[in-house]
């Protein structure tokens, strides 16, 4: 029966696998393959010109490794990634609080805290780079006359700023969904055997709500280490403070340098795959664990 079933769940998930294989496993595969190739008009050894695809090996990726560009969009990914996920799981944890909370206006507050998440990337990248003009509103309220979108750590922190204001909601919004399915005489037990609210918060809310919060995080560190428009329209390409390995593949690309964009492509696929895989093995379900567990339990039946 055991192995009927596993039959049935595989012929049942082949058109699924089919798909992946298509839309993910062969453009992979391709980048992989264009990574180890370059192209263009170069000289060999001999003097010629050589043009057309030529097999490089490794060369695209110790040339990224050894490049000073490539470590600085590395640490601005990393930035990004550490910084804005961080404060998004705080407010978003603070959204779903205030949405749970049972207050008259209730619908209407849900309401205003997702417009932003609502709202597309690049409008919001247009939003705010009118909000952090020369002449803007931020400068305005803070009294100041910062070049945010220029160049340098201005240009950082109005990142951070505009992809907490966009993705906050996100969290937020998965948050309130774990909070909806704790059952009130949990928090009554609590109250009765006299734990505060910070004490309710830290020892009931959030261990339930784990789940919920580490699906949100998890979905915006793989979302944030692949940033890219948003500080491309709020900023601008070519900027090495706030320059992504998103970014950087992309104008790779855009200089028909193909090999190594295709490389940098690569490297983040990597990086995204290595932090995501630590992620769950640290934070996440021991999924195979489990498994075997069940099996054991079965077989002792």
């Amino acid at each position: 029966m055991a192995r009927s079933e596993a039959r049935r769940a595989a012929l049942l998930l082949s058109p699924t696998a089919l798909v992946l294989g298509l839309v993910v496993g062969y453009p992979l595969l391709s980048a992989v393959r264009e990574s180890v190739f370059r192209s263009g008009d170069e000289v060999d050894e001999s003097g010629f010109i050589v043009t057309g695809d030529r097999f490089v090996g490794a060369d695209n990726y110790l040339a990224a490794f050894s490049g000073e560009r490539f470590w600085n969009a590395f640490g601005n990914t990393t930035l990004f990634t550490v910084t804005t996920v961080a404060a998004e799981v705080v407010l978003g944890v603070v959204m779903a609080l205030v949405m749970h909370r049972a207050m008259r206006g209730r619908a209407l507050v849900r309401a205003a805290i997702l417009v932003p998440w609502a709202i597309p990337t690049a409008v919001a990248g247009l939003l705010w780079q009118w909000i952090f003009q020369a002449d803007g509103v931020a400068n305005a309220v803070l009294g100041t006359e910062l070049l945010w979108t220029a160049d340098g750590w201005p240009s950082q922190l109005a990142v951070i700023i505009a992809d907490t204001w966009k993705t906050a909601p996100f969290v937020g919004l998965l948050v309130l969904a774990g909070l909806q399915l704790i059952p009130n005489d949990v928090y009554e037990a609590a109250r009765l055997d006299g734990a505060s609210g910070w004490q309710q918060f830290w020892r009931v809310t959030l261990p339930l709500v784990k789940p919920a919060l580490l699906v949100a995080v998890l979905f915006r560190l793989l979302d944030a280490l692949r940033m890219f428009d948003l500080p491309f329209v709020l900023v601008g390409a070519q900027k090495a403070s706030v320059e992504t390995l998103s970014m950087l593949a992309w104008d790779e690309a855009n200089q028909v340098r193909y090999g190594p964009a295709a490389a940098y492509a690569v490297l983040l696929f990597c990086y995204i795959a290595v932090v995501a895989f630590v992620f769950v093995k640290l934070l996440g379900a021991d999924v195979l664990g489990e498994r075997r567990a069940r099996k054991t339990s079965e077989v002792s039946r």
